[in-house]
């Protein structure tokens, strides 16, 4: 009977190298796909980001492409501490809530003021415009975000060129409880928005959402939208977002020197 001679090392060393092989070459693709998809994710997302921008403003148009009707968006940066439009390099890439969590980019936020709950926010924001044909500013264009009862919410607020009358609002990206908190994305519930105006006479935030219907002839009704059913942190939670975007820590600057007239 002939022995057995075969060494047990060199059997998983055999097997160590081709799984260092296999996992060299799965590396190699995988980096290969990330490098050759990268154009294709940053057009889908700009894609889906013009997407919802024109679906806050009301600008969707069936049979027309959002390519084509992305024409109308003025794309700009602003600096949230002065208001004031700014220029970066490579502005469409400009991703502000990579920038959020960059220290040279962001600030942190002190518990009286972070009221949507977002902990800290870029120094800069994208906002959009739209021009009429005449060249007079038609519509304001923002980025909001905040926390609600599960998730952040991210939308799009927008505002007539006098940065006070409600267009639309629309969130694109949540977590809230289906058939309440995540009611945000119900038109019904979007119909109740245009024609609202989110600040009083001195000009503070001063949108409302409260429970059931709202009272038409109270004075207060052009501020007031019904809440959401069921959803009480929820509904909460976009109130405060919207008051934290549109005070002096959001786009408050910004909406003050649009409404004199531009930056």
């Amino acid at each position: 009977m002939q022995a057995d001679h075969s060494n047990p090392n060199h059997s998983n060393q055999r097997a160590f190298a081709v799984a260092l092989v296999v996992c060299v070459v799965c590396s190699a693709l995988v980096i290969a796909a990330a490098v050759l998809l990268r154009p294709v994710q940053q057009a889908n997302r700009l894609l889906e980001r013009q997407t919802n921008v024109l679906a806050a403003a009301g600008l969707l148009e069936p049979g027309k492409s959002v390519e084509a009707l992305s024409k109308q968006l003025d794309s700009r940066l602003v600096d949230l501490a002065s208001g004031e439009f700014v220029e970066v390099e490579d502005p469409e890439h400009f991703d502000a809530r990579k920038a959020a969590r960059d220290p040279t980019q962001s600030i942190a936020l002190t518990p009286e003021q972070d009221i949507a709950q977002i902990k800290r926010r870029a120094n800069y924001a994208r906002v959009y415009l739209v021009w009429n044909k005449a060249g007079d500013l038609k519509t304001i264009i923002l980025p909001v975000h905040g926390y609600g009862l599960w998730s952040q919410l991210y939308g799009f607020l927008a505002l007539e060129s006098d940065g006070n009358t409600v267009v639309g609002l629309s969130f694109y990206e949540q977590a809230e409880t289906p058939g309440l908190g995540g009611k945000v994305d119900d038109p019904r519930w979007k119909r109740l928005w245009p024609g609202k105006r989110v600040y009083d006479e001195q000009w503070r935030p001063a949108i409302q959402l409260v429970k059931g219907a709202v009272n038409r002839k109270s004075p207060e009704a052009s501020h007031q939208v019904d809440a959401l059913s069921g959803a009480t942190l929820t509904t909460r939670g976009v109130e405060d977002l919207l008051r934290f975007w549109l005070g002096p820590d959001g786009f408050g600057k910004f909406l003050a020197k649009m409404r004199k007239g531009g930056n």
